[in-house]
């Protein structure tokens, strides 16, 4: 994951169109720690196109307050400069897969 720490460089990533999943952590989050890896695994075996982010919410509070994220972990994703879905602290990696596969074949393929 590519860590972001301001807002024009999130913007600049957003703004490329390319779809994009943005996972703010934090540093004594051991939720955060435990999903980051395998979210990454799964994003690199099923969408090869979309670009991996992470804000630090405890380095970066007025990003994350520009996105309005009150608790951690969450992802955010966007396809086509657009937030497709937002998901909160406890989440399944596998029904997260599968929401995504659709809206993402038809923008990427």
């Amino acid at each position: 994951m590519i860590e972001i720490q301001t807002l024009d460089q999130i913007q600049k990533e957003i703004e490329s169109k390319e779809p994009i999943l943005i996972y703010f952590s934090g540093k004594n989050c051991s939720v955060c720690k435990i999903l980051k890896p395998k979210i990454e695994e799964e994003i690199r075996n099923n969408f090869p196109k979309m670009k991996l982010l992470e804000v630090k919410t405890d380095e970066s509070l007025e990003l994350t307050a520009q996105f309005m994220v009150f608790s951690i972990p969450t992802t955010i994703i966007y396809f086509d400069t657009k937030e497709f879905k937002r998901y909160g602290r406890n989440m399944s990696v596998p029904l997260f897969i599968e929401e995504l596969k659709r809206p993402y074949n038809l923008m990427c393929e």
